[in-house]
């Protein structure tokens, strides 16, 4: 017919190969876009966002408060401008934990230069330390004789030591550091075995209760004049050094 178009075998070849190319390409091309939308989906999913972080509380202003320092023991010079009250536990590690890591440098750089004075209050956990309460008669028995101090510190030296000893056992220890450490035996004996000073060490507890606190060791930092602020835990050097220079400053 005049109508029809005769296409010769070797251009229709020619035409079928370029079809099948143009479809190559396209499938191709097809298959790359694809998959490059569902890699920039999971990628989009995957892609770590950061949790923002919480701004830091500012801690709220303490009220001072008005504490009576007695007849409690005093480490330094008794007219310093600043005093840090402590209520311990002799039984308490981090009562023990304060005393060699960080009372030597606060010793040094405050007590030594009269800047500051360290008074000791009691604060015997008895339900979680049994041995606490005749520590605390031990060293109030060691006042008596006006070693506190040297008494106190070799409780704290061996803490781990009669820590673990019965009640009985402690006691005959607590006597052993006493006849070491030069003081009168009979004295000292029958003041621990009396129980001498336990109504003091009762009152020093109610007292720190009511001054709020609920753990050892906790310390009070200020003087009679300003009212004192409240530092709790063993807390490390630089904490109290913060503390004591805004006091002096």
């Amino acid at each position: 017919m005049s109508g029809d178009i005769t296409i010769k075998k070797s251009t229709f070849n020619k035409l079928i190969i370029g079809i099948a190319s143009a479809l190559v390409i396209a499938a191709f091309l097809g298959g790359y876009v694809i998959g490059n939308l569902g890699e920039t989906k999971t990628t989009t999913q995957n892609t770590y966002q950061p949790i923002p972080t919480q701004t830091p509380t500012q801690p709220s202003t303490q009220t001072r408060i008005a504490i009576s320092i007695g007849d409690s023991p005093v480490m330094g010079n008794p007219n310093a401008p600043v005093t840090m009250i402590e209520f311990s536990d002799f039984q308490c590690p981090f009562c023990g934990e304060f005393f060699s890591q960080t009372l030597p440098d606060v010793e040094k750089r405050y007590i030594e230069s009269g800047k500051v004075r360290l008074v000791f209050k009691n604060f015997p956990l008895e339900n979680l330390h049994p041995n606490a309460m005749a520590a605390a008669i031990a060293a109030e028995c060691a006042n008596e004789q006006g070693k506190f101090w040297e008494y106190h510190n070799t409780l704290f030296e061996n803490q781990t030591s009669w820590a673990q000893l019965s009640t009985t056992d402690a006691a005959k220890t607590f006597k052993q550091y006493a006849s070491e450490s030069g003081l009168d035996a009979n004295s000292f004996n029958s003041c621990l075995d009396s129980g001498k000073y336990a109504d003091k060490i009762n009152k020093d507890q109610l007292d720190g209760s009511r001054y709020g606190v609920d753990g050892t060791p906790t310390f009070f930092i200020g003087n009679d004049k300003k009212g004192y602020m409240e530092l709790g835990g063993s807390q490390p050097f630089s904490a109290f050094q913060q503390e004591l220079d805004s006091e002096l400053g």
